[in-house]
């Protein structure tokens, strides 16, 4: 029989689960790095352009919420007209036959 755990419990068994991948992780990065000697060093990255004058990094935006969305926080896309749809149409017919023609 199945026994159900609580919350607690859970979490620590969770937690010894992510150190002991962690760990794996970290013995898979430390054999890659000794087959590949020259793969993530500082220099590398600075010769990128990455490294100690890298930029901050983007502050977290907040967390929407369901009033938020209901307010209507997002950005709307212009609609097209009749003649702006004809138009693109017709530009598109005219890219794909001409894609067509140089095919063969």
């Amino acid at each position: 029989m199945a026994t159900e755990l609580s919350r607690d419990e859970m979490r620590r068994l969770a937690r010894l689960g992510a150190e002991r991948r962690l760990e794996e992780i970290r013995r898979e990065d430390a054999a890659i790095r000794a087959a590949f000697p020259g793969i993530g060093s500082a220099t590398d990255a600075t010769a990128r352009g990455r490294g100690k004058e890298r930029a901050a990094p983007a502050p977290i935006a907040p967390q929407r919420t369901a009033d938020s969305e209901a307010v209507g926080n997002r950005r709307r896309r212009r609609k097209m007209s009749a003649a702006e749809k004809r138009a693109v149409s017709q530009r598109m017919r005219k890219y794909w036959a001409a894609r067509r023609k140089a095919k063969g």
